[in-house]
């Protein structure tokens, strides 16, 4: 028994053309009838430019690969913060009318003048 592999033939095509057996195209379909192409189109490939002009300007292929992937991290982060900053801004304006419309119903004629300074303070402060 050989440990040698079993040859592989060699065959010519019919170009003219020799190639090894077990890589030999798929069989074509007569020159008559029309072929089906399948065509897959995917997405687009992003565009590289900025990390080519990076390359060409010295920038080292650890800092363009390091933009290419924390990049859209810090795009999400950030969104995700303003976000939350909104969200606490919008809940500190519910909290803010609901006292002031609690402090008018319940306190009474104090009530209504505390409410009524407090107007007076915020339109003073915008004409500033």
């Amino acid at each position: 028994m050989s440990n040698l592999p079993e040859p592989v033939r060699v065959v010519r095509l019919p170009d003219g053309t020799y190639t090894y057996a077990d890589q030999l195209p798929a069989i074509q379909a007569p020159m008559g009838v029309p072929q089906v192409v399948h065509q897959h189109i995917h997405q687009a490939p992003p565009d590289r430019t900025l990390q080519r002009v990076a390359l060409g300007s010295g920038v080292g292929a650890g800092t363009v690969a390091a933009g290419v992937y924390f990049g859209p991290l810090l795009v999400g982060a950030l969104t995700a913060i303003a976000a939350n900053l909104a969200l606490l801004a919008l809940l500190a304006t519910v909290l803010a009318w609901g006292v002031v419309t609690v402090v008018r119903s319940i306190g009474g004629p104090d009530g209504k003048a505390a409410a009524k300074n407090l107007a007076k303070t915020r339109k003073s402060l915008r004409r500033r």
